[in-house]
């Protein structure tokens, strides 16, 4: 199977290009290197330097002759998108509607598309966690654009027949990840440790997260890539929540040493708790998460502590 990876060079992609690698397919990265680099990937995946919004990509996705697609590239911080939500909508939706286009005038079988537990909201801590059913109502602009090329997907697979699978990831952290984004409290936290640096948590630290590590975030793309049960939105998370308090104690254990964080002001547009269901990827995807947090941790706290000098 040959996958064109969008955003293939940055976090989650580098995760998806080893492992599609390893399971005998054939995976191409396409990155701008605005955040990627070209020494997260194995050195035998091909990049492509482009960007999703180019006018070219068209000819790029044709000339690949690709079986699918798997969007990741897109802007992921609720904090940037609340301060220009016009940069938001351009790179998350602008963005989507291109790789659509390309796909469908290329012959791509399916489109994978990376969305977000910030499309759901807030919602009480009862009902948690959330299925896939829920009505969608996210708090910021970043969850709204998520939301909105959600739609799109569906409407071209109406109209063009263009398979497609949304994978709404808990907060997903692990090796190569940025300091911003979703879920990177984590690659915050793990970067501040390996430095001796204090740590800041924004609120009162109950605040919660479903954690998943990057590595099993692969493995259900992959199955998504197979799964005969398309056009259709999965959750994939622990279905768990970790409280940022409990995240400082995990990750202090992996350090090997007390961590006494500071606090600050609790930031706009932030979900208080989360968890998410992920039933529907067990049954339908063949899909579970195996890293547990604290190996996980460990795993991410090794690798930034393997770069400070």
């Amino acid at each position: 199977m040959k996958v064109l990876i969008t955003g293939g060079a940055g976090f989650i992609g580098s995760h998806l290009a080893a492992h599609l690698r390893a399971a005998g397919d054939e995976p191409v990265a396409l990155d701008n290197l605005s955040v990627g680099r070209r020494e997260n990937l194995p050195p035998e995946v091909k990049l492509i330097v482009a960007d999703v919004l180019d006018a070219s990509l068209r000819d790029t996705v044709a000339a690949g002759q690709f079986d699918a697609i798997v969007h990741l590239a897109g802007q992921t911080m609720v904090n940037a998108s609340v301060e220009d939500p016009s940069f938001d909508a351009r790179q998350n939706v602008l963005g989507t509607i291109q790789v659509l286009e390309a796909a469908r005038q290329s012959g791509v079988r399916r489109i994978i598309f990376a969305s977000t537990a910030a499309a759901y909201g807030d919602v009480r801590e009862s009902e948690l966690p959330i299925g896939e059913s829920r009505a969608l109502a996210p708090l910021s602009f970043y969850g709204l654009s998520k939301v909105t090329a959600e739609g799109y997907l569906a409407l071209y697979q109406r109209l063009f027949g263009l398979d497609y699978v949304v994978l709404r990831f808990a907060n997903v952290y692990g090796e190569r990840q940025g300091d911003g984004g979703e879920g990177g409290v984590i690659s915050i936290f793990a970067r501040a440790a390996a430095k001796g640096e204090p740590l800041t948590i924004f609120g009162d630290g109950e605040q919660t997260r479903d954690f998943v590590y990057a590595g099993d975030i692969a493995a259900g793309i992959r199955a998504a890539l197979l799964t005969s049960s398309p056009n259709a939105a999965y959750n994939l998370s622990t279905e768990s929540q970790t409280s940022l308090r409990t995240l400082v104690e995990l990750l202090a254990k992996a350090a090997g040493r007390a961590i006494v964080p500071q606090y600050g002001p609790e930031r706009p547009g932030d979900i208080y708790k989360s968890s998410l269901a992920n039933e529907q990827a067990k049954r339908y995807l063949g899909w579970q998460p195996e890293v547990s947090l604290a190996e996980g941790l460990r795993r991410t706290y090794g690798y930034f502590k393997g770069q400070v000098p």
